[in-house]
């Protein structure tokens, strides 16, 4: 019941950001929760002797997602740069000089960047942006009641022991017709059915794969939940890990469908 509680809380804030917010508002609220999950990564992090660069980390992160720099290359090679001249600091240790640098990169490639992607993304137009959203939510609550239902192999039992093939199969089949049919109502005029049905397998797909990634994080990490921050949900990185994978999966294939 909390689970549900929050997230009727929830939606109706992210669903009006994404049609009515301007979009310095979109992209400070995206900013906000990349933040907080990347505090939430720093943390995972600190739990395997790993010692990221926090404040420089989140200030690269921001840049990135409200700032936009224009070379994409250029600004993570300056990053590397940086970090690596924080790890010459005469009170860290050399031998956690190499962790210190891995992890703060990746958590900002990791969590911020797929964010700076998804702003992308809601500036080519909230819709492709919300189905996103939904297709996760759908794709969520699918895997949860079909693999209580009839789940019987397991998928990952190593990573996520509660996770079945069964549940994601089903989790697959609600994204495609949830696709189909918001975008075959809202976005008519820019893709076919099929279209959308692949849109909606592919966002599945990727979502699918982001939980597992985070779940292998929190497995080698010891923990059940990256933190605490939304009840009866976890952490935030809890609740955007499939959105880590599927927005840059939405951008790109928003890009394939537009030349």
């Amino acid at each position: 019941m909390t689970r549900v509680l929050t997230a009727l809380l929830l939606i109706p804030f992210v669903a009006a950001v994404n049609f009515y917010g301007p979009p310095l508002l979109v992209s400070a609220v995206m900013a906000l929760v990349a933040l907080l999950a990347l505090r939430e990564f720093f943390e995972l992090s600190g739990k395997l002797a790993l010692n990221p660069f926090r404040t420089a980390g989140y200030a690269a992160g921001l840049v990135l997602i409200v700032g936009k720099p224009p070379d994409a290359a250029a600004y993570f090679a300056g990053l590397t740069i940086l970090f690596l001249l924080l790890a010459v600091n005469p009170q860290l240790p050399l031998s956690a000089a190499f962790g210190a640098v891995a992890a703060t990169l990746f958590g900002v490639i990791y969590i911020c960047g797929a964010f700076a992607i998804g702003n992308r993304l809601h500036a080519a137009g909230p819709h492709w942006f919300f189905c996103v959203l939904l297709l996760n939510w759908v794709g969520d609550g699918a895997a949860y009641y079909v693999g209580r239902a009839l789940g019987r192999h397991k998928m990952s039992p190593r990573i996520s022991p509660n996770k079945t093939w069964e549940g994601a199969i089903g989790s697959a089949l609600f994204a495609v017709a949830a696709a189909a049919a918001y975008l075959g109502y809202f976005l008519a005029d820019w893709v076919t059915v099929w279209q959308a049905a692949l849109f909606g397998l592919g966002i599945n797909i990727s979502a699918q794969l982001g939980d597992l990634a985070e779940s292998a994080l929190k497995r080698g990490a010891d923990v059940k939940d990256s933190g605490s921050l939304l009840p009866g949900h976890g952490g935030m990185l809890d609740r955007v890990d499939g959105l880590l994978f599927s927005m840059p999966a939405g951008y790109f294939f928003l890009l394939l469908l537009t030349g």
